[in-house]
């Protein structure tokens, strides 16, 4: 074997290791990427062969060629891809235990986990739950959050609800790691830059924007101006609007690519398991349907975060079989009733609830359909307009607020009221001495925002278009201004 044919091996070698390697980082079948590894030189091989054969100097230059590849031998071609194939499969088999999607362990990258016992239960029963192994590539129908490793804890998850009145961030760390999902409104930005300093964050190691409505991603593009970041998730959809420009531009300044969600797919935050469920499709004709929903495991702890999913993303991730259990659950959309269906509270089965709520808030949120239906299933209610800012703390067993559960009050034009005859004041609609509450405006029948704009980009989508006037749409729950047009 000369000296070219020892190149050529190793190069077989480093390209079946780079494959398999790209195969954890982005949760393929590693059989497949080894295979790719070892294809993708044999075809430059077979281009070589082709080139020199029409040259006619195949003969003469024989160490061009990898083993099996020397002279006009399409059979000794073939062996020797069989032989490699089967070198390489054979030695992934045995390396790897024989599991076909297990996954190297390293801190950040497990992704599976065999026969763990729950510290939990460790004290009553001797059974072991044994784990189906889970990649990004496995069916979505059989995934279960539950099956990656939930057995390792090290010190507390802390999620902090910060106060950003009506919008949405929420800061969670763990093991030195942290996770901001949202950002707030543009005016939110000093705000949020406060809190994160006071809990001594300088790096953000993912930054989740769940939908691109202003009170989500407002300061976003200050948030990653000010701090290192790692990661960045949005999901696949797009708005005209001035502030998603800036984040846009920002993201780009900043040399960062945005990571697409996709439903199935996991990673880890220190010790803690996050798991994405939604959005699960690629078009939705209301913006806040294609909001990031996640889901975090931390030692027998789950948490459940919502964005603004709406019903029909609630539908599809019950229809999907995802185990979406949880301890706490932020809830969805402020505590709107176009969220948080009965079907879907009751298969999270919550202990806790947060509500992420401006005090005296336009919109009537939360609904009184909502805060009963948490009030009836016995969930503790903590909601950032009676309790400001909410931190939530866990070992990976208990879980611990630094402040008391907040009131079942609902939000209405005329008032907020709820139980214990406590009621306060609402802001109402806007109007104005013009007639705003006679203005026509328009809205689909399955979305929950008015538009000023008939021609506005985000009801192109849509195929039904009607229109009133502005009180009345209101009447019919269309209650959210659209971010475009609606200024």
């Amino acid at each position: 074997m000369t000296t070219l044919n020892f190149i050529m091996f190793f190069i077989y070698i480093a390209s079946a290791y780079f494959t398999y390697y790209h195969s954890q980082k982005y949760k393929s079948n590693p059989y497949i990427w080894t295979a790719v590894g070892l294809l993708v030189p044999y075809a430059g091989a077979i281009i070589c062969y082709l080139v020199h054969r029409k040259k006619k100097v195949v003969d003469k230059r024989p160490n061009l060629f990898p083993l099996g590849f020397r002279r006009r031998k399409p059979l000794n071609m073939v062996i020797a891809l069989i032989v490699y194939l089967l070198f390489f499969s054979t030695a992934y088999a045995i390396f790897s235990g024989g599991s076909t999607y297990s996954l190297p362990q390293k801190q950040d990258d497990i992704k599976a986990s065999s026969t763990i016992k729950s510290e939990a239960d460790s004290k009553n029963t001797d059974k072991t739950d044994i784990e189906k192994t889970q990649t990004g590539k496995t069916s979505l129908d059989t995934v279960k959050p539950e099956s990656v490793n939930r057995n390792k804890t090290n010190g507390n998850i802390k999620i902090s609800y910060i106060n950003v009145g009506q919008a949405d961030s929420i800061l969670i760390q763990q093991n030195s790691k942290n996770m901001l999902i949202d950002a707030g409104n543009n005016g939110d930005a000093q705000t949020i830059v406060n809190y994160l300093r006071q809990q001594n964050v300088s790096k953000l190691d993912y930054f989740i924007m769940t939908h691109p409505h202003e009170d989500h991603i407002g300061s976003a593009d200050t948030i990653i101006k000010t701090f290192d970041t790692a990661k960045v998730y949005m999901p696949e959809v797009t708005t005209n609007t001035k502030t998603f420009s800036d984040v846009i531009s920002t993201i780009k300044s900043k040399g960062l690519k945005i990571t697409k969600p996709v439903s199935g797919s996991s990673f880890k935050l220190g010790d803690a398991n996050c798991m994405i469920l939604s959005p699960n499709r690629s078009k939705y004709d209301d913006l806040n349907n294609y909001s990031i929903v996640i889901k975090i495991v931390y030692g027998s702890n789950k948490f459940i975060f919502e964005g603004d999913a709406e019903k029909i993303s609630e539908d599809e991730i019950l229809a999907r079989g995802f185990d979406i259990s949880a301890d706490v659950i932020k809830i969805g959309h402020h505590g709107s009733d176009s969220s948080s269906s009965r079907e879907y509270i009751s298969k999270v089965k919550p202990k806790y609830a947060v509500i992420s709520v401006g005090k005296d808030n336009d919109y009537g949120h939360p609904s009184a359909s909502v805060m009963e239906r948490l009030r009836a299933m016995g969930i503790k209610v903590y909601r950032t307009d009676e309790n400001g800012t909410i931190v939530c703390m866990s070992d990976g067993k208990n879980i611990t607020f630094n402040c008391s559960p907040g009131s079942y009050a609902a939000a209405s034009k005329g008032g907020v009221s709820g139980s214990g005859g406590q009621t306060s004041k609402a802001k109402p609609v806007p109007q104005s001495s013009t007639g705003q509450d006679d203005r026509i405006v328009y809205y689909t029948p399955g979305g929950h925002s008015y538009h000023y704009d008939r021609n506005c980009s985000t009801l192109k989508r849509s195929k039904t278009v009607k229109s009133g006037k502005l009180k009345d749409v209101i009447k019919l729950g269309k209650s959210d201004p659209c971010n475009i047009c609606v200024k």
